[in-house]
């Protein structure tokens, strides 16, 4: 049990050595230095054994060892005055090679610090080295400084110099601009003047126009009901039925006249003006070019503007005083004329172009012949006509169109009004037909489709020509 503990003591007295002597290993450093491991383990071992004097070796237990370790015992204390200077000089041998070992230890110890103050020297020795050359070297950069900063100097010049020309040549481009600028300003001052003066007329005169057309409305209602009380007071039988009511009418015969407002009626059934203008646009290509238009029962003057607008020369007649009024307020060329009269007043082949828009079905059948005759022979050759009529071939026309108005006196077929302009002169036919019925009735959509393309096909139609 002694001997374990005194060699757990040695090994951590080995551990602290070696933790406190790290110089004791060999290699390392500049200089090697001695490894003193060797020693330190040979110190213990025999530290070790100076610890073993006097003991007894033990044997298994009973009754002859009880007695052979007794007897061991007995001896060891006899001689213990014999040994006794063997231990002292075994102990003194190991005071020995400890202070041998710290010897070294301190010998290492110096070496290491030689080692160190040599790699000092040297370093020192490399300071005094770089400081020999930093006057050298602090030449240099100088001179390489004052290089760079003159070339430096030179480049700021040179972008000076630059700078300062391209503002010169700035200056003077934004001087041309701004008198280019100023000059342009001025002129589009005095452009837009013009034109804001121009635009301010047009809004003047368009509002006069609509002042003149309120008014107008207003003195042809008031007129409207002063010719009802008069009529419903005392019917004059010599009057062309309908002259002066808005009535389209050609001869007399027609219905007696109606006691209503007939430019009203057409604008609530027959829709405003620019829904009417832009359904005859697809007339412009066959009038372009005509110098001596007519249109027949010209109504509010839809066609009669476009054709202005057009540049083509046109007129107008109607029965309405009303609508010829209106169309004067716009500026349009209009009379109030009965059409079989005015195109008999007129020399043979002196219109190119003839326009009749919603007037042949209010006409006695018997009169219609007669005034195909008479416009054709108002037209000169290759003068162009168009008529536009409701289309009986579409059913939903009887149901919802045509009976509406009770100035209507029968439908004419396609091909009728066609022949009649083939029997008087009039070639190069083509039907056109206008508003499909599905648009305004889309009930019809569920028909099949030939069935609804035979019979319910479009509201109106007309026939365009020339003269042969």
């Amino acid at each position: 049990m002694e001997s374990a503990e005194l060699v757990a003591i040695l090994r951590e007295v080995r551990e602290r050595v070696r933790a406190a002597n790290p110089e004791t290993s060999a290699g390392g450093g500049e200089f090697p230095l001695p490894d003193l491991m060797e020693l330190v383990h040979a110190r213990d071992a025999a530290l070790g054994k100076v610890a073993a004097i006097g003991t007894v070796n033990p044997r298994r237990g009973g009754p002859v060892n009880w007695l052979v370790q007794g007897w061991k015992r007995l001896v060891a204390r006899t001689l213990d005055w014999h040994v006794r200077e063997q231990v002292e000089f075994n102990r003194k041998v190991v005071d020995c090679l400890d202070a041998a070992i710290e010897a070294l230890n301190q010998n290492n110890r110096a070496l290491a610090a030689l080692a160190g103050e040599r790699k000092l020297r040297e370093e020192i020795e490399a300071l005094k080295d770089i400081r020999s050359h930093w006057a050298e070297w602090r030449f240099e950069w100088e001179r390489k400084l004052a290089e760079n900063e003159v070339q430096f100097l030179r480049s700021v010049a040179d972008l000076q110099g630059g700078f300062q020309h391209r503002v010169t040549l700035m200056d003077a481009n934004y001087r041309d601009a701004l008198r280019a600028q100023h000059a342009e300003f001025h002129a589009a001052l005095d452009r837009y003047g013009i034109d804001i003066q121009k635009r301010l007329w047009d809004d003047l005169e368009r509002i006069r126009l609509e002042y003149e057309q309120i008014i107008h409305a207003e003195l042809r209602t008031v007129r409207r009901r002063a010719e009802i009380r008069e009529s419903l007071a005392a019917p004059q039988p010599d009057r062309a039925p309908g002259a002066g009511l808005g009535v389209p009418q050609g001869a007399s015969g027609a219905p007696a006249p109606l006691l209503f407002d007939y430019g009203k009626f057409a604008e609530k059934f027959r829709g405003p003006e620019e829904y009417v203008k832009q359904g005859q646009r697809l007339y412009l290509p066959h009038f372009a070019g005509r110098s001596n238009v007519l249109d027949i029962g010209c109504g509010r003057g839809e066609f009669l503007e476009m054709m202005r607008e057009a540049g083509v020369p046109a007129r107008g007649i109607d029965l309405s005083e009303e609508a010829v009024a209106t169309c004067r307020s716009k500026g349009l060329e209009a009379e109030t004329a009965d059409l079989f009269e005015y195109l008999d007043g007129l020399p043979e082949g002196s219109l190119d172009g003839i326009f009749c828009s919603q007037v042949v079905e209010h006409l006695p059948s018997g009169r219609l012949p007669e005034m195909i005759k008479l416009c054709a022979s108002r037209l000169q050759r290759e003068g162009a006509i168009a008529i536009e009529t409701p289309n009986p071939e579409c059913l939903a026309i009887f149901s919802t169109h045509f009976y509406l108005d009770p100035t209507h006196t029968r439908p004419i077929p396609p091909p009728l009004l066609a022949f009649y302009m083939e029997e008087f002169g009039i070639g190069r036919l083509e039907i056109k037909r206008l508003s499909p019925a599905a648009e305004s009735m889309p009930s019809l959509a569920s028909l099949p489709q030939e069935f609804r393309e035979s019979f319910f096909g479009t509201l109106d139609y007309a026939v365009l020509g020339k003269k042969l």
